[in-house]
């Protein structure tokens, strides 16, 4: 991973930004911006009164999806998040927002724990505006869970199937029941198999996001980076081919006479002439079974930045699911039947996301101040944080390479640059509980991912427990940190021997408030944290993965430290270095 490439971009912290604003630069008949996040794209040609609001998303570098599906006759909205990190609540709201015409709102995107959580918060936050929004996760890759916990499986290039079903039935005017219903049939009736041949780049640092050696292949890999079930001798087009149809023929059950739609997906760096090779063994294959294929797409549908490899998808077609599919649709990746006539923007009035909460005026004279760590210290240490994560980002994110998607330190960098933009804001707040409110809220908008709502639970439930405090003491600091475990936990729902971030955080709080009945110095209580998180990170290398990605790789994922268990004594080292450092003046 030591090798850099060049990517084609400016600065890594626009690289959103610009992708969208080429995107509706270059469809500007199909493509708007709407929302104060100014990162959901809306159709010209899309949502209108009455129609149950189609809304696709999640991580970019996944090109054309999400935000080329967006048009009339499909989806209505995407909300972009960063790269292969789902899209914040507030991003998701503005496209919910902008979708509505009445009917409700579904919400489609794959099964990654960020996205669930990301996406179930944007639910709830629209409907305390009123409006009812449900999600619907698409499940049909199969390297990534057996049959009987199909529930577990990730979503990937088979979303192009799922997403052009919902689209048609929600522009035929169907409710919102009978929308959600005609996704469960797409999804239930599309299974997916991919191949990688060589890992993919992240854009912000030009390395890549796993190892791959050269003449070997990894059997269903994800659209991520994630490790699939395993790695051989790269073999030729045919056999990989039979390699990935066999298990999407067995559990579709195909049979003479059934028909079939085809997508042979590339995942960046695949030329068409090596997708049309494997097209070929597919309608073979489909041909010796009197399988009819009814249509086929084959080209970059779903991709993984610039990954080396393909993706076979099957949809097995019934009447209903056949004339869904032929339904017309205009958008700029995907055009089926007759093209929609042009529109301006829509003429309906849409609702917008409420401002964000007011923070509550405290007398600071009722607070109290006993104790060590003033606003200023804690600032101090959050800045140390911060300068530790972005030191050790590459780290993490090779890290994270080994059993998730490698993007785990760039996400942290930015998360703690939104915090310390905050924080050093000319009307940065005056106490600790509120900078902790102020830094919440940036992780959850900044980052989206898992860590986005994990985090910003996590400080606001800390926060929460020293909102009585000025200065935090030994026994504050104690219950802040508690806090932040806490929080993590009663988000994502982790227990200890799950190999996740809990993993470092629960013996931190429990190691810091042994210490408390030893000592009554602040120092003491985060030098105790600070190892027992260190040790429980290490501790993590033998564990198997019960949660997110890497619980797909079952045994696999044993053997390396989780990234986010890492992240967490990263930063727990760096408070308790700022507060012996403050010990010892």
């Amino acid at each position: 991973m030591s090798v850099q490439r060049r990517k084609l971009i400016n600065h890594p912290d626009n690289l959103i930004e610009e992708l969208i604003a080429g995107m509706v630069s270059a469809h500007p008949d199909h493509l708007f911006v709407s929302g104060d996040t100014g990162r959901a794209i809306v159709a010209k040609n899309g949502p209108r009164h009455g129609k149950v609001g189609i809304v696709v998303g999640g991580g970019s570098g996944h090109e054309p999806a999400f935000a080329g599906y967006v048009g009339h006759g499909l989806a209505d909205a995407a909300p972009l998040g960063n790269i292969f990190a789902s899209p914040s609540p507030s991003q998701i709201m503005d496209a919910g927002f902008a979708a509505d015409g009445g009917a409700g709102v579904l919400f489609l995107y794959g099964n990654y724990t960020g996205d669930v959580m990301n996406f179930g918060m944007a639910a709830e936050g629209m409907a305390k505006e009123g409006i009812t929004a449900r999600s619907f996760v698409v499940t049909d890759d199969i390297a990534s869970a057996p049959l009987d916990n199909i529930e577990e499986r990730r979503g990937i290039a088979g979303d192009f199937f799922v997403f052009k079903v919902a689209g048609a039935a929600a522009d035929l005017g169907l409710d919102m029941e009978a929308v959600e219903a005609a996704a469960k049939r797409a999804n239930d009736a599309t299974r997916t198999m991919g191949v990688a041949l060589g890992p993919c780049t992240m854009p912000q640092t030009g390395q890549a996001n796993f190892e791959l050696p050269p003449g070997e292949m990894e059997i269903g890999m994800g659209i991520h980076g994630e490790p699939g079930i395993e790695r051989a001798p790269a073999e030729t087009a045919d056999a990989v081919t039979d390699r990935l149809l066999a298990p999407i023929l067995q559990e579709l059950d195909l049979r003479a006479q059934d028909r079939v739609a085809v997508l042979v997906n590339g995942l960046g760096s695949t030329s068409l002439l090596e997708l049309y090779i494997l097209h070929n063994r597919v309608a073979q294959i489909m041909a010796e079974r009197s399988v009819d294929i009814h249509a086929s797409w084959v080209g970059e549908y779903c991709t993984s930045l610039d990954m080396e490899g393909a993706s076979i998808t099957i949809m097995k077609l019934d009447g209903d699911l056949q004339s869904w599919l032929d339904h017309p649709c205009d958008t700029p990746a995907l055009r089926v039947g007759a093209a929609a006539a042009p529109a301006a923007h829509p003429a309906r009035e849409m609702q917008s996301r409420s401002k964000q909460r007011g923070r509550m005026t405290v007398a600071l004279d009722d607070l109290k101040s006993d104790g060590p760590i003033t606003p200023g210290v804690f600032h101090t240490m959050m800045e140390a944080s911060a300068q530790a994560i972005y030191r050790e980002r590459d780290r993490l994110s090779a890290l994270d390479g080994a059993i998730g998607d490698g993007d785990h330190g760039l996400t942290m960098e930015i998360g703690w640059k939104a915090v310390m933009a905050q924080l050093n804001a000319p009307d940065r707040p005056a106490t600790i509980s509120a900078m902790c409110e102020d830094m919440a809220d940036a992780f959850l908008e900044a980052v989206g991912a898992s860590a986005g709502p994990l985090y910003g639970s996590a400080f606001q439930t800390a926060g929460a427990a020293v909102a009585d405090r000025l200065n935090l003491d030994a026994a504050s600091y104690v219950a802040w940190v508690q806090g932040l475990s806490d929080g993590i936990v009663a988000r994502g729902g982790a227990q200890p021997g799950d190999k996740t971030m809990v993993d470092a955080w629960g013996p931190a709080a429990a190691a810091a408030k042994a210490k408390l009945r030893e000592s009554s110095a602040v120092a003491d209580c985060a030098v105790a944290a600070a190892q027992a998180a260190s040790a429980g990170a290490v501790e993590t290398k033998q564990m198997l993965s019960n949660r997110g990605r890497s619980k797909k790789l079952g045994e696999r994922s044993r053997g390396h430290i989780d990234p986010g268990a890492e992240s967490a004594a990263v930063m727990l080292q760096a408070w308790a270095q700022v507060l012996a450092d403050l010990k010892k003046s």
